[in-house]
């Protein structure tokens, strides 16, 4: 057997030499834990109707291994070879969290690799698998999982993340029933409506409590997850890239290496099981150098200019900006060629001539001299037709001749397969960065890429996704490499690719499109279950948005914006004196609290679903911080009580209210004014506060009230 830990988790595998591996226990490292009294009692027998041979489902169950439930590998050799048969061969432990399990077939000529391992600081499970070919005759490769993972039996709930273009990271739950539960993306792209996390929980499992785990797969392409219960009760999960027709095709010796797959379980509900994820992306995924800098108040051109663009307009509003407290100005689409819409001049990366004849020099020189860092827009991975890029190298994008490529947003995919591609796009890119000085790119993406075949001579018309994706981790990777201190935002029409494979190479993600603080309240919420507030951007924006035509006060508007990587996407000289210095006095009270937020462990409290709470609290329980949003009417006379999470429940807290600066309760006096919330506040108990909680006051939907409680006991 073989047993790694990490943290208070532990996965346990039976692994002898000869035989087929297969997962006996993955869950908590609870005190006493011995694996063969685990695997013991773990024994399986003969069921009516099954195989003579009690089977386990392997860590790839390959076709025939685990009955007839679907393979988490399928290869063949132009119809031959299909059903391997894995078994181990060697086992290595660098340390007691990680292991390389190596399974060879020698009839059928190709060996496994699993890589797994436990994160000594989280728990967070990392899994792996490359596949070789020992042959001389060619191997197709057209599923791989990383691992198949069994599931905990008293887990009996799905959770899946879908939605849509400023709709993202909805939660779809499902119960889990025999049979299978498929969800897959085609797109290109990490997805807006097919996010690659899942979460499986036992019935009485919330925010707080109860038996759950999740999954992540770190993939910014095509991809499957899958969960398959079968008759003999055992449900198993799968994620991996989901490979196009001939993708993968290994000669001797080559070898294919799944994405990684991450999971996490626990006992203690799903908010501490966001934290591990959290903390493991904050501590092994991004660059520390640049994660461990405070996170910069962003003000973002887009929705104060769109196409517009003048020098006159964006150094006033590079002033404004300053003058409410922005720390980074990001000029985003519009700023090159012939960009005056959306059809024209995508692609060809130098700036207009016609709008900025001097350069960007002067815009970005005011930025740096206001305290603002430089960042602009760049979409890479496109064209348009109507560009001189397009008209010079129309055989540089992705199609298959003879089938239309239908533009989407009126663009096309560049096949960054192609090396000449990739040096294009990099000079460009370089040659920007190192004349104006930029610190920042939002690196956009607006398409689907639903015609992944290139034309290049290597490939002939096949199917690239993965190889494009692999592309675009280089091409990010070689960029940070000629600027270490640039950083690096991941969108995609939103939050169209948000997953920890882009987030080795990006430092931030935009969580979605649609700034509506009602929206953002939810959309913000889903993406928190695997991403901390410190990478997800969250702007405020005008006071009608363009995408919901929702009218909200300032005051929500900018709540909403606290609780994540702060920014602003707003003309700003068209907000009023009022507006502007509230939103000034929100960025300050970001500022004041960014360590908090953004190092703290993040909860949600489960609330109704016109009542958004989460809030924030500090490694050493000290002080916290709790956003408190009402995005619409409610049926009983009184909002209900709200019960905080994750204090000492020894301690004694101060408990203020530190937005909105004004006692938005509606009617006579309520616990705003019996506690003094806005006046210096009252101290509670954690444990009141944790098991008896705090009666709202009468609010109208979207208000949005800041909570900040610091201990009293300690200096």
């Amino acid at each position: 057997m073989t047993l790694i830990c990490g943290k208070d988790t532990a996965l346990l595998l039976s692994t002898q030499v000869g035989e087929r591996p297969h997962i006996i226990y993955w869950g908590r490292l609870f005190a006493g834990f011995d694996g063969a009294q685990i695997a013991l009692l773990s024994t399986r027998q003969q069921y009516f109707g099954g195989p003579t041979e009690v089977v386990h489902s392997t860590l790839s169950c390959e076709l025939g291994s685990w009955g007839a439930g679907p393979p988490g590998l399928i290869v063949h050799r132009a119809g031959q070879d299909w059903m391997p048969d894995l078994r181990v061969s060697d086992v290595c432990c660098a340390s007691d969290h990680e292991a390389i399990i190596t399974c060879t077939d020698s009839r059928a000529a190709l060996s496994a690799s699993y890589a797994l391992s436990i994160d000594p600081a989280t728990g967070v499970l990392s899994a792996k698998t490359t596949i070789q070919n020992l042959s001389d005759q060619p191997l197709g490769v057209d599923w791989c999982a990383p691992l198949c993972l069994p599931l905990d039996d008293r887990m009996d709930g799905l959770t899946a993340f879908t939605g849509k273009w400023a709709g993202e990271y909805e939660r779809e739950t499902v119960p889990l029933g025999t049979g299978s539960y498929v969800r897959e993306n085609r797109s290109g792209r990490t997805s807006h409506d097919n996010f690659p996390g899942l979460l499986a929980t036992s019935a009485q499992a919330c925010e707080r409590s109860g038996v759950c785990a999740a999954f992540h797969l770190g993939w910014s392409g095509n991809h499957r997850l899958r969960v398959d219960r079968q008759p003999g009760g055992q449900a198993v999960v799968q994620m991996g890239e989901l490979l196009l027709p001939g993708e993968i095709t290994l000669a001797r010796g080559e070898t294919y290496t799944t994405p990684v797959m991450y999971g996490a379980t626990g006992e203690t509900g799903l908010s501490r099981l966001s934290q591990r994820f959290h903390s493991f992306l904050t501590g092994k995924v991004l660059d520390r150098r640049i994660s461990q800098k405070p996170r910069p108040v962003h003000f973002n051109t887009w929705e104060a200019v769109y196409f517009n663009h003048s020098m006159e307009k964006l150094l006033d509003l590079a002033d404004l900006a300053a003058s409410v407290g922005a720390e980074r100005f990001v000029l985003d689409d519009g700023w090159f060629g012939q960009r005056r819409s959306d059809v024209a001049g995508l692609g060809d990366w130098v700036v207009s001539a016609d709008i900025y004849p001097d350069g960007l020099g002067a815009l970005a020189d005011r930025v740096r001299k206001l305290g603002m860092e430089f960042g602009i827009w760049f979409e890479p991975e496109m064209v348009n037709p109507d560009s001189d890029l397009f008209r010079q190298h129309p055989d540089w994008i992705l199609g298959e001749p003879g089938h239309e490529t239908t533009p989407f947003r009126n663009q096309l995919t560049l096949d960054l397969t192609r090396p000449e591609v990739g040096d294009y796009l990099f000079n460009a890119m370089d040659a920007i960065v190192r004349d104006y000085g930029v610190s920042y790119i939002k690196w956009d993406m607006n398409r689907q890429t639903l015609h992944p075949a290139s034309q290049a001579r290597d490939f002939q018309g096949r199917a690239v996704m993965h190889c494009q994706t692999h592309a675009l981790y280089a091409l990010m990777a070689r960029l940070r490499a000629a600027h270490p201190g640039l950083e690096l935002e991941s969108c995609a029409s939103g939050g169209g690719r948000a997953d920890y494979g882009i987030l080795h190479h990006a430092d931030r993600i935009w969580t979605s499109d649609n700034n509506d603080a009602r929206s953002r309240q939810s959309i913000q919420r889903g993406a928190s279950f695997f991403f901390p507030l410190s990478i997800t951007g969250s702007h405020v924006g005008p006071a009608t948005c363009h995408i919901t035509r929702r009218t909200l006060p300032m005051a929500m508007r900018a709540a909403t914006a606290i609780f994540g990587h702060m920014g602003m996407e707003v003309d700003l000289a068209c907000e009023t004196e009022a507006d502007r210095a509230i939103l000034a006095a929100a960025v300050a009270l970001y500022k004041q609290h960014r360590g908090l937020l953004h190092d703290g462990l993040h909860y949600r409290i489960d609330t109704p679903p016109f009542l958004s709470v989460s809030g924030v609290v500090s490694a050493a329980q000290d002080e916290a911080i709790f956003s408190c949003a009402l995005t619409d009417t409610h049926s009983a006379n009184l909002p209900p009580r709200i019960r905080f999470d994750g204090l000492d429940l020894d301690a004694t807290y101060r408990l203020q209210c530190v937005w909105p600066q004004e006692n938005l309760s509606i009617t006579g006096p309520s616990i705003m004014e019996a506690a003094a919330l806005l006046d210096g506040g009252s101290v509670f108990s954690g444990a009141a506060l944790v098991n008896h909680g705090l009666q709202l006051p009468l609010l109208y939907p979207d208000t949005c009230l800041i909570l900040y409680l610091q201990s009293v006991d300690r200096p």
